[in-house]
C-alpha cells in the first residue's frame, strides 16, 4: 500500500507541480494545504503517513505547524520542503522534521526520499496493477 502523503505549500502551482511529480511515482497525494493552520486540520482530517511541508507561509509558518503535527500525529513523518538549502538550516530543522528537502534538489532527492519512507527499495516505481484485459 502506498504512503498517503499531504502537500502543504502557499504557493498553488508547487502544490500543483509537487503533486504531479508524486503521482507520477505513483504516490497516494491524500490532499493538500496552503499554510499550516490547514495542515493541521488536513492531518486531523486526513491521517495522512507524510507530509511534505514548507517553512515560510502566512497564517502559520512550516515550524510552528511541525511543532503541532507532532503532538496530535506523532507517528506522521514529516519532510520539509524548503528553499531554504543551508546546512545550518537543514540541521536546525531535524528537530521538527524527519527528513529536509531542498526545492531545488526536489528533481533528484524527494523522491527517493519518499521511497525510503515508504520502504520502497531503489529508485523504482511502485508495481501498478496490471489490467485484466477481456478476452475476446
Amino acid at each position: 500500500m502506498a504512503a498517503r502523503i499531504l502537500i502543504v505549500d502557499d504557493y498553488p502551482v508547487a502544490r500543483t507541480t509537487i503533486r504531479a511529480l508524486l503521482k507520477w511515482h505513483r504516490f497516494d497525494v491524500c490532499g493538500e494545504a496552503k499554510d499550516g493552520k490547514e495542515a493541521i486540520q488536513k492531518v486531523i482530517e486526513l491521517k495522512p503517513d507524510v507530509v511534505v511541508l514548507d517553512i515560510n507561509m502566512p497564517e502559520m509558518n512550516g515550524i510552528q505547524a511541525a511543532y503541532q503535527i507532532r503532538q496530535i500525529a506523532p507517528s506522521t513523518k514529516i519532510v520539509f520542503f524548503t528553499v531554504h538549502d543551508s546546512p545550518q538550516v537543514a540541521s536546525a530543522m531535524h528537530v521538527f522534521s524527519n527528513y529536509f528537502v531542498s526545492k531545488s534538489a526536489a528533481g533528484t532527492e524527494l523522491i527517493p526520499m519518499l521511497n525510503r519512507l515508504a520502504g520502497i527499495s531503489g529508485d523504482k516505481r511502485p508495481d501498478r496493477p496490471k489490467s485484466r484485459r477481456a478476452a475476446t
